[in-house]
């Protein structure tokens, strides 16, 4: 299952680490790159062969002392533990897996073990891990310019621009390059504060936007509350029939009392004030919360009525993660500004961006926009996002994932309700499913995070990676999972809710 053949990504690292030592030959610091055998990969490893220099600097300003570093310079959680601040945690108690490799949909542990990834990591590998031609296209441009800054015209900058607009809506021709899709979300809300003259943004209680200023404050979630800082937010509830705010019984119920309580929101808030309503195609780490057909039809007329811009956040959706290019693809609408990141080459390089309407991006002709990125438009991250979109429509990993969720996971992943009853609904398209958790189906109390806890441990030991969000159980494969791969997938999750006793 693990291709270990592939050193192009080690190729990359001695490339770059040659070119930088051309330009230090006056650096008092010169450790060399081993090219030692890594035991566990079979590759070349780019580690420093004289491992004293490390921290050994001359002059006191120059840094402190880390050359304790060499008794564990091959181990990489215990230097993660030394040196490395983990996102959303707190630290002492951290104990990350290190992974040396994968492969498709499987990732390789440092176990030894391969395991079937039903998370695709952040919801980000869509086409799975180690993709030749993806290496490839990231090789090449390395070798061509490694870095170029965005007042330049460069052809793989163009050329992303180019593949990524094609999967909009017709109209839609700029792309605004980011970095992720925190600041994808940023710059467009920027823009519609400034496209319109107003300040507030509407959006969900059930989201997330992302961690910087105002798409934190954005989101619904938690993190939001010790974020808060930004202004001009309000939160409305978005359909969620399973839980319903809006105490509806059907989802023509809910699509209607969530529509009308937006509107009486943009009412009491005044028109006048709000620039943008910014949604999620499908909220992912609020619950893969699969809206009404109806429902964007009906924001989109809405926010037509009262002048309103429509952003709709594909971050997590796009390229290929529902079954379709664009989540949008199957609701029928056309907003103003699309927002994307993680599908759009996976990952392999750090990659997001905004695509505007023709309207919006007319506004900023004659007009400064006044956002920018150091790294928007990448060279590397541009490589890869041509290659990965070009390999992306040749190897047909769109229609894949339709069909995996169509035939497969939809199907196996609602038998189990039958023989689980703490199972209390499966919801999902593509290959983005949840299975929600409660303690019984009456209550639809949630399921412990123990438990939760549990299932993942349990996962973990019989071979498959397993993401939980709160009582919620993320079924995301990457989209070139194989329907066979997915149904092992299934009946692995399936073993693991037994061994939790669910």
């Amino acid at each position: 299952m693990i291709n270990e053949n592939d050193n192009t990504i080690i190729d990359i690292l001695l490339f770059i680490s040659v070119t930088l030592r051309q330009f230090a030959g006056n650096c008092s610091l010169t450790c060399e790159m081993s090219n030692k055998d890594n035991d566990r990969t079979g590759h070349a490893e780019p580690y420093m062969e004289n491992r004293a220099c490390i921290g050994n600097y001359e002059g006191d300003d120059m840094g402190h002392d880390l050359s304790s570093d060499t008794t564990i310079w091959d181990d990489a959680v215990a230097l993660d533990r030394r040196h490395v601040f983990h996102t959303w945690h707190a630290q002492r108690n951290l104990h990350p897996e290190e992974i040396v490799g994968g492969h498709g949909s499987w990732l390789r542990f440092a176990d030894g073990r391969d395991r079937l990834d039903l998370t695709s990591q952040q919801v980000n590998v869509n086409i799975g891990y180690q993709l030749p031609a993806v290496i490839a296209g990231i090789r090449k441009q390395a070798e061509l310019l490694c870095t170029i800054g965005p007042d330049y015209a460069n052809l793989a900058r163009g050329r992303a621009a180019s593949l990524v607009a094609r999967r909009a809506p017709e109209g839609f021709d700029k792309v605004f390059f980011t970095n992720a899709g925190a600041d994808a979300n940023e710059n467009a809300m920027r823009a519609a504060r400034l496209v319109t003259g107003r300040d507030k943004i509407i959006s969900s209680y059930r989201s997330y936007h992302g961690n910087t200023g105002s798409a934190i404050s954005a989101t619904g979630d938690w993190r939001r509350k010790p974020n808060d800082y930004a202004r001009g937010h309000v939160h409305v509830f978005t359909p969620y029939l399973y839980r319903s705010e809006f105490s509806a019984t059907t989802e023509q119920e809910e699509c209607d009392r969530a529509l009308r309580h937006l509107e009486h929101v943009i009412q009491f808030e005044g028109p006048d004030t709000i620039a943008a309503v910014l949604l999620e195609s499908i909220p992912g780490t609020a619950g893969i919360l699969i809206p009404p057909q109806d429902y964007f039809r009906g924001v989109r007329e809405i926010t037509r009525r009262y002048g309103i811009l429509m952003i709709t956040d594909e971050v997590m959706t796009g390229f290929g993660r529902t079954g379709f290019w664009m989540a949008l693809d199957d609701y029928g609408y056309t907003p103003d500004i699309i927002t994307f990141a993680k599908g759009c080459n996976s990952g392999y390089v750090p990659a997001g961006g905004v695509i505007m309407s023709h309207d919006v991006a007319a506004h900023f002709d004659d007009v400064v926009f006044p956002g920018g990125l150091t790294y928007s438009g990448h060279p590397l991250a541009m490589g890869a996002i041509v290659a990965a979109q070009e390999a992306m429509e040749s190897e047909h990993i769109v229609d894949n994932a339709h069909d995996v969720g169509e035939k497969v996971l939809g199907p196996r992943l609602t038998a189990l309700m039958d023989g689980h009853p703490k199972i209390g609904e499966i919801r999902g398209k593509g290959v983005f499913w949840a299975v929600e958790m409660v303690a019984d189906r009456s209550s639809r109390k949630p399921l412990d995070d123990a438990t939760m806890g549990a299932i993942v441990r349990a996962g973990h030991e019989i071979g498959v990676v397993i993401g939980v969000h709160a009582n919620r159980i993320h079924v995301t494969p990457p989209c070139v999972i194989t329907p066979d791969e997915a149904a092992d997938g299934v009946d692995m999750l399936e073993k693991a809710l037994k061994e939790a006793g669910c």
